[in-house]
């Protein structure tokens, strides 16, 4: 007999298929290829699988912010789950369905279940959604029964949330139908984050400009038909190419016309073509206490955690949606209240530690956190520079849920811990050690060669200090005949490196500066295509280059890089601060 469970419906409609579960968070962007439906994080437990035509169960997302813009993709060309069942309530995932259904008139059910429910269905065949009901089976049931997916209808906005003028407005379609459609997905988006009210921003930073195939450029030409114009400052994420030299680097004109042209079409809705991953860099970054939204998972992290500004971890296509209406819903991390500490962790005592520590260090407690914002403890007289802090959230953001980070005595909102949680003392307590740290060490470092041929550096952009310090380092070297070193950044900081003469010491040495894109959207020939493997001081391109470019990692820190770009070959061995973890696990195996 089948058995029933129930749950919130975040997108009605009803489906049935087999069942696709797995007990960890799945970034889609990065973890399914948008064009085929298959798992293709290589860390993931579903890695190979495909998703298309199933109903795919899984705590919810984590990882990226253009999860949102995969799904909508899947969605389009008919490689998307039947349903997708979740632990928690995932703004991400139900974003991308959400915008189907207002842009491509698809759509696809989401229920939440909750954790204790979702632990139950671990070896169900199949799975069978009604509205707010799951049926759970051990076999493909026989009847005939047939699913009636539900597409969004407009919904009545008065009901008590609470609108201003300016709202009613920009329903009624008075600002043109952009606004007005906008308007509406940010409602549907609010009502599904529990929000009643919503609250005015002052700047967006947009990541639905990555291309992630033909449905994603429709998308934002709709809107610049409609008439599209943003009404905050807004600056755009890394687009897909290098714009001004994509020809030049040898891409394929079939991804490089759709990319760039999606990077002109957020432009003629007024968005700044700043083009970077980390506009935190800019001279537009906010303060403390002011309320933006921003997307892109490393530089939300970084915007709450280290400036102290106020944003959710907003998906793609909301963000933009925002910024046509200078709206938010008055929910998560833009109060107070939702800031708070969840988790504390312990780090051990450590000395003369390298740079590879900090997104190492990301990596490894992004997966103890969930969606639990921790606080960091143990780091307070290491004085984490604003780069060590950078490299800390884009690995963080990558394994992690979570909107934001606290470490104690360093970043400003736990200054004093006791700041950043009610009660401190109180909170679960996890303790890190420096076993846990190799662990993490070893499933970053995936090539088991020694060859070197392509250094990555840039992910997120590169900052004018990490230019200073790279020329530095490659200061009347050479690069070996046989290795690329690229180095990915922003316009504005490539201007800022060239004035301090830093760029010209690199090229120099023999490096490859890219600009507009970001290494999480680069393949061949930028990566050439004989190359196996290769070297990043990045943990979040070392996370997904496997799934990304099919190419094994080795992980290090920046001066390692350079060393295996002058020799082309590395020891693969741990840092020193590692190096009793690697002996004693070299004693077990």
């Amino acid at each position: 007999m089948p058995r029933s469970v129930g749950g919130r419906s975040l997108i009605d409609g009803s489906a049935q298929g087999a069942l696709l579960f797995a007990d960890t968070g799945l970034s889609f962007w990065g973890g399914v290829d948008p064009s085929s439906g298959e798992v293709i994080d290589r860390h993931h437990p579903l890695s190979g699988q495909r998703v298309a035509g199933r109903v795919l169960a899984i705590p919810g997302s984590r990882g990226s912010c253009t999860g949102s813009s995969v799904m909508m993709e899947l969605i389009s060309n008919g490689h998307a789950p039947a349903a997708l069942v979740l632990a928690e309530a995932d703004e991400i995932l139900s974003l991308g369905v959400l915008v189907a259904q207002h842009f491509f008139d698809r759509s696809l059910p989401v229920l939440c279940i909750g954790q204790e429910a979702f632990d139950t269905l671990r070896g169900v065949a199949w799975a069978r959604l009604d509205g707010a009901a799951l049926g759970l089976y051990s076999q493909a049931p026989t009847d005939d029964w047939q699913p009636q997916p539900g597409v969004g209808q407009p919904e009545p906005f008065d009901d008590g949330f609470a609108l201003d003028s300016r709202d009613h407005e920009l329903l009624a379609g008075s600002h043109g139908k952009a606004a007005q459609v906008a308007m509406q997905i940010v409602l549907r988006m609010a009502r599904l984050q529990g929000a009643r009210e919503l609250v005015d921003i002052t700047q967006a930073h947009i990541d639905g400009c990555i291309y992630t195939g033909p449905a994603s450029l429709r998308f934002a030409e709709q809107l610049v038909q409609w008439g599209a114009r943003v009404r905050v400052p807004t600056t755009l994420n890394a687009i897909s190419v290098d714009q001004r030299r994509w020809r030049a680097l040898g891409i394929d004109p079939a991804l490089g016309e759709p990319a760039s042209a999606l990077g002109d079409a957020y432009t003629a809705m007024g968005a700044r073509a700043s083009f970077t991953c980390a506009p935190y860099l800019l001279d537009s970054a906010p303060a403390l206490g002011e309320q933006v939204v921003w997307a892109e998972s490393n530089a939300v992290v970084y915007a709450n955690s280290v400036l102290g500004a106020r944003t959710l971890k907003y998906p793609d296509y909301l963000d933009i949606c925002i910024a046509l209406t200078g709206r938010a819903p008055l929910i998560g991390c833009h109060l107070q209240e939702q800031r708070r500490a969840q988790l504390l962790i312990d780090v051990p005592a450590l000395k003369e530690l390298d740079d590879s520590f900090y997104p190492l260090l990301g990596y490894h407690v992004g997966t103890r956190c969930g969606s639990r914002i921790p606080l960091i403890s143990g780091l307070q007289q290491l004085r984490p520079s604003l780069d060590d802090l950078k490299a800390f959230g884009a690995a963080f953001a990558t394994t992690s849920a979570a909107p934001m980070f606290h470490i104690a005595g360093v970043t400003p909102e736990a200054l004093n811990p006791a700041h950043s949680s009610d009660s401190p003392e109180m909170l679960p307590r996890v303790s890190i050690s420096l076993q846990d740290l190799y662990a993490s060490w070893m499933e970053l470092n995936s090539a088991r060669d020694t060859q070197v041929r392509l250094v990555s550096l840039g992910n997120p952009h590169f900052s004018l200090t990490e230019f200073a310090r790279l020329a530095e380092l490659c200061r009347g070297l050479r690069r070996h005949p046989d290795v690329v070193l690229a180095i990915t950044c922003g316009r504005a900081v490539l201007e800022q490196a060239r004035a301090a003469g830093h760029v010209a010491v690199l090229e120099a040495f023999g490096a490859t500066l890219i600009t507009d894109t970001c290494w999480c959207m680069l393949g061949e020939p930028v990566i050439p295509v004989g190359v196996r493997s290769l070297m990043t001081n990045s943990g979040k391109y070392a996370h997904y280059a496997p799934g990304l470019v099919g190419r094994s990692v080795h992980f290090a820190s920046l001066g390692t890089c350079v060393d295996s770009a002058c020799s082309g070959a590395t020891s693969a061995r741990p840092p020193a601060w590692l190096a009793t973890c690697a002996a004693e696990g070299a004693e077990h195996v």
